[in-house]
């Protein structure tokens, strides 16, 4: 069985979105692709197997660097398939804080990871995945099995000793992947979910984070070309990871917004709501290169 994007109905398509980016090319031009790829998958896996086990005896030990490896594989990885980021504004200073962030791709995980140290909430099948799941657990992502409320209780405890050290969570409020030229409604019930683990902390930062795929071969990408780097609806993992690595050289923009205070007499729903409409409006920024104010 194939692994497909995990998104809703209304996002799936029967007709491939990358099936009409170009004509046939030469033969030559496709014996050099394959070679390319072959280059980038035989490097992130030589960076996979020292990783992994460098990564395994920092969490074992508790060692500092079990921070760190994570922020210099995402780098490596990224930089073996060409995906450029530039980040604009910065994660903000006060703890604990929660960031949420749209979801375009697979390759968010390396983007955002490639950042700074923090750590990720999912739900547990993510962990399973081929690819994703391995890069998730590089990252330390902590997983929720939505479908077991008694373990919620060691969750919150695990997100807890994680925040202790400092560290932001992201979450990726939309609850799904998207096409990556529109901002999903945001999910309060999942801020609600991670809020509990704040519990002890009383009030929350919560920083808005929008993810922009906006350059393709030192040119903008454009509504058309933007499903390269998005995976979303019923898109396959392997051919559009191909596809990913076949045009390479593609631009990402992290946008970070204003801080926004959650504390317990706070209403969820609203802080969601304006994490939401900050992160549509920086988005929207991204994709066109203009301001819309603030």
């Amino acid at each position: 069985m194939s692994l497909t994007a995990r998104n809703g109905p209304e996002l799936a398509s029967e007709e491939d979105p990358l099936a009409d980016f170009g004509p046939e090319r030469p033969a030559l031009t496709r014996w050099l692709d394959r070679l390319r790829i072959a280059c980038v998958l035989a490097g992130v896996g030589v960076v996979t197997l020292v990783g992994i086990p460098l990564q395994w005896l920092s969490l074992r030990l508790n060692l500092p660097s079990r921070r760190l490896i994570p922020l210099l594989f995402h780098r490596i990885v990224l930089r073996l398939i060409g995906v450029r980021v530039k980040r604009i504004g910065a994660p903000a200073a006060q703890r604990p804080m929660l960031i949420l962030s749209n979801h375009t791709s697979w390759l968010d995980i390396c983007v955002v990871g490639s950042l700074t140290p923090l750590f990720f909430v999912a739900k547990s099948e993510v962990g399973t995945w081929p690819l994703i799941g391995l890069f998730a657990r590089f990252q330390r992502t902590v997983f929720v099995d939505r479908s077991r409320r008694t373990a919620t209780g060691a969750v919150n405890q695990e997100i807890a000793a994680r925040l202790a050290e400092g560290d932001p969570v992201v979450l990726f409020a939309e609850g799904t992947s998207t096409d990556g030229n529109r901002v999903q409604p945001f999910r309060s019930a999942l801020v609600g979910a991670v809020r509990e683990a704040f519990a002890a902390s009383g009030a929350v930062v919560v920083q808005p984070m929008a993810v922009s795929y906006v350059g393709l071969q030192g040119l903008p990408m454009g509504r058309r070309h933007r499903p390269i780097a998005s995976w979303y609806g019923d898109m396959d993992l392997a051919p559009h990871l191909l596809e990913v690595l076949r045009h390479g050289a593609m631009d990402v923009e992290v946008r970070f917004g204003a801080p926004i205070t959650l504390a317990d007499d706070h209403d969820r729903k609203a802080v969601t709501r304006a994490a939401e409409t900050e992160v549509r409006r920086l988005h929207l920024e991204a994709l066109t290169g203009r301001s819309t104010g603030t």
